[in-house]
């Protein structure tokens, strides 16, 4: 199935500092959901972003994201990058519409990012901009910000992907699950298994959030080899309910999440250079400098001003 009646793309998954190397990818190419890696962690934009950009040359037919990136404004002047940050769209597969499928052409490949917003984004895009179900945009961006409802459809998707984010064998049979409507008859007992797993992965979450430290408006923990499979994102989510954010510090990697309207944004306290502004890692000999930042930022923020006091006259 393609979204011109034509042979159907093939769906390729990848993250922003793990790209393929752009011979591997056929023909002309989409690349949905993902961010420009960051300067401020890693290989930086230009010994990835921009190496792959380069290597795909003409064969690049369109780049839709919307995380934040300075670099953003290098491609300003090429039609084929639909660029914006967070704050102006929660979620990718809201930026992708009919006209700009069918402007686009034919595409041979789909490089999309290996989260339900991205695998969302494919299947939209194959289905020539539209949605896979009623609702499905509002549900990828309730996925991605952590915020407002979300169906129960895109629950369990989003469960099954938090299990397996590393099954490629699942993602392409969620692709098809959405490409036929969401309907229970494709993929649902691969995904119903892979959310079973979610599940017992929840309750390690649970186990390990009991272990939360908070200070100064962080609540850290740290966990060890021997914890199990886990859901960083739930664990995540359980700490901001401790504070306004959270630290998982595992295998030598620290992530640091607040919630999506909470107007922190780590990308720009921590000078990383792109990325999702409420939500980064970075290693975990950085870790102790960043706290120091996000700490003095939380009580800078908490402070009453000057005109707040009481007034003398």
């Amino acid at each position: 199935m393609s979204s011109r009646g034509g042979p159907r793309p093939e769906v390729r998954f990848a993250s922003p500092r793990k790209l393929p190397r752009a011979g591997s990818l056929a023909g002309r190419v989409v690349v949905l959901d993902i961010a420009f890696a960051a300067d401020g962690l890693g290989r930086g934009f230009d010994k990835t972003t921009g190496k792959f950009i380069e290597s795909l040359g003409a064969r690049l037919a369109m780049w839709v994201d919307h995380h934040d990136h300075p670099r953003h404004a290098d491609f300003a002047g090429d039609a084929r990058f639909v660029l914006c940050t967070k704050a102006d769209h929660g979620a990718c597969p809201e930026m992708i519409t009919e006209e700009m499928v069918r402007q686009t052409g034919p595409v041979d490949t789909i490089l999309a990012h290996f989260d339900l917003d991205g695998i969302y984004s494919a299947a939209k895009w194959m289905l020539g901009g539209r949605e896979p179900y009623p609702g499905a945009d509002a549900d990828a961006r309730a996925v991605d910000t952590r915020i407002g409802e979300i169906s129960a459809t895109a629950s369990r998707i989003d469960k099954a992907l938090r299990a397996h984010y590393a099954d490629e064998v699942l993602k392409q049979q969620i692709v098809n699950h959405l490409l036929a409507g969401a309907k229970r008859h494709v993929g649902a007992e691969e995904i119903d298994r892979a959310v079973a797993d979610y599940h017992r992965m929840e309750a390690t979450s649970r186990e390990l959030s009991r272990s939360y430290v908070v200070e100064q408006g962080v609540a850290l923990v740290h966990v060890g080899s021997g914890a199990g499979p886990f859901d960083k994102t739930e664990l995540l989510l359980m700490g901001q309910e401790l504070a306004p954010v959270s630290v998982v510090v595992e295998r030598g990697n620290a992530s640091i999440a607040a919630s999506f309207d909470s107007g922190l944004n780590f990308v720009e306290l921590l000078e990383l250079g792109g990325g999702m502004p409420t939500r980064v890692s970075v290693p975990q000999k950085r870790l102790e400098a960043a706290l120091r930042v996000i700490r003095a930022h939380l009580r800078s923020a908490s402070a009453p001003s000057p005109a707040d006091g009481d007034s003398t006259q």
